[in-house]
């Protein structure tokens, strides 16, 4: 099988690696308008606003973002459209490169909400959200991608300040030049620091640094800056070198203290594909994210060793940390996705390692989990691709953590019950804080997951994290599974979902593609 850290050679629109087509999936070939940042007061919150996470509309309660980056929009396939449903039973709206106000056009794979990031770029107290459309043409160059964040106010997504862009060029707050395959808006990671200054991560995994194709890099947004900073491994200080086919800035995670950013591409030695990332403080030094320290399977402290494939990094995941002895929340834990790991002679089972990442900097590997672990739901098997996907959560980030206020979700895009049901996939949910096997859950399509199990689903291929939730999407398989599904955090092995989103319900319109292929 091919290694799911390995893409395909470059092609066409929307059979590069990251159009993620449903058949690209089911064989786990994954690879992969200018002006400053706004900087708003944040002791004041505008008419209408309501302070509360997620909520677009400022009536005080969440909204929930479902994405369809391969849905048609009009006769233009592949366009994508972002679905906000509102909290509350208030309906719903479409967004997409044809709504009114949205800068561009649809055009044909632009993959529009292939990553999304929900936060408040301009601290007035309305939830804004952030849309990557890596397959974005920027004139005659292919595939260059953009980031737009449509912002939110008291009467609705999109009524508020003009959309916002961030894409390469003269001018732009992205600077540089835009190349072909560039990828920009791949993966997008945001929020709010310690300090209180909202933060936008922009990957660009397919950047290439001279004659090295494909080696990556990324974007910091500061609510504080005049423009964007790109970072990549050739930038002073950051650990690692640029080599092709790294793709740094595939894979990002925040905390308010902390975050990362994966290269799951990265050659460690000999080994093709090992992987590795770096952790940054949000602290900036002469304008630029404090690197903290490069990880890889090579590195001291850190459980494995670096193989052909493993792709270290392909998922991440960071929440805020306090231990018992703190009186503050300043240490984050780090979750990372080892897709590609291989258990003894169990090929691509699949690992996840957790990493501890205190005020100072320091990081400690405090967790291995796979499926072999003590007391574990589930059993390892070859090509399970445990780990492919992360989501995390911290629901009490002010208090002591605990393993019932932090958990890990875990997708298993490759695990089947039968031979009747290959890649059916699956979801386990772990402790981050204790042993892993103590009150871990299993999920499936058929086990909790509503809808009957079938071929190449995929289950775990799509996960969100919200304090009150964990969303599950079902964007393959059967149209009639098309779906999200929100369960709580604690839910038993099984257990039933609390609320599901289904096109043709709650005014979603019907006729989807890959509905639910990113939820938050």
């Amino acid at each position: 099988m091919t290694s799911p850290m390995r893409p395909p050679q470059r092609a066409g629109r929307g059979r590069t690696a990251l159009a993620a087509t449903a058949a690209v999936l089911s064989a786990f070939v994954l690879g992969f308008g200018p002006g400053a940042p706004f900087a708003g007061s944040a002791s004041a919150l505008a008419a209408g606003c309501s302070g509360v996470d997620a909520d677009f509309n400022g009536d005080g309660v969440r909204d929930t973002v479902i994405a369809d980056p391969e849905a048609a929009v009009g006769s233009v396939r592949g366009a994508g459209v972002v679905h906000i449903v509102y909290g509350g039973g208030k309906g719903s709206m479409q967004l997409s490169q044809e709504t009114e106000g949205v800068p561009g056009g649809a055009e044909t794979d632009d993959g529009f909400g292939h990553a999304v990031a929900v936060y408040d770029a301009d601290a007035d107290g309305c939830s804004d959200i952030a849309v990557g459309i890596p397959n974005e043409d920027l004139s005659t160059t292919r595939d260059a991608g953009l980031v737009q964040v449509v912002y939110g106010s008291g009467t609705g997504l999109g009524a508020g300040r003009a959309v916002k862009e961030y894409l390469q060029g003269s001018g732009s707050p992205l600077g540089g030049t835009p190349e072909t395959g560039d990828w920009v808006g791949y993966a997008l990671a945001a929020g709010k620091t310690a300090a209180g200054t909202s933060y936008l991560l922009i990957g660009a995994p397919g950047e290439s640094l001279g004659t090295l194709q494909d080696a990556g890099g990324f974007y910091y947004v500061s609510a504080n800056a005049a423009t964007a900073v790109g970072i990549n491994q050739e930038t002073a200080t950051v650990p690692g070198v640029a080599e092709a086919d790294d793709r740094f800035g595939a894979s990002l995670a925040a905390s308010p203290t902390h975050f990362a950013v994966g290269a799951p591409g990265e050659a460690i030695g000999s080994a093709p594909f090992a992987g590795a990332l770096v952790v940054f403080s949000h602290t900036l030094v002469s304008g630029i994210p404090k690197p903290l320290t490069g990880l890889g399977q090579d590195a001291e402290g850190v459980q494995g060793a670096e193989e052909p494939g493993d792709g270290f990094a392909t998922s991440l995941a960071m929440i805020p940390y306090r231990p018992a002895s703190a009186t503050s929340t300043t240490e984050s834990l780090l979750a990372v996705g080892v897709p590609g790991e291989d258990l003894s002679t169990t090929v691509d089972a699949g690992a996840v390692q957790v990493f501890r990442i205190t005020a100072s900097g320091a990081v400690t590997q405090v967790n291995w989990i796979d499926q072999n672990l003590a007391d574990a739901e589930e059993q390892a098997e070859a090509g399970d691709f445990f780990g492919q996907r992360l989501a995390a959560i911290n629901t009490a980030p002010n208090s002591t953590a605990s393993a019932t206020t932090t958990r890990l979700a875990v997708g298993v895009p490759g695990e089947e019950s039968s031979e009747e049901h290959p890649e059916k996939g699956g979801v386990q949910i772990f402790p981050l804080v204790g042993a892993p096997g103590g009150s871990d859950a299993w999920i499936a399509p058929g086990e909790g997951i509503p809808g009957d199990p079938a071929p190449r689903q995929l289950a775990g291929m799509s996960l969100g994290a919200t304090p009150s939730a964990l969303y599950v999407g079902m964007p393959y398989g059967p149209a009639a599974g098309h779906a999200v599904h929100a369960f709580g955090w604690n839910v038993a092995s099984g257990g039933a979902s609390t609320r599901t989103f289904k096109p043709g319900e709650d005014g979603i319109p019907t006729g989807d593609v890959a509905f639910g292929a990113v939820a938050r």
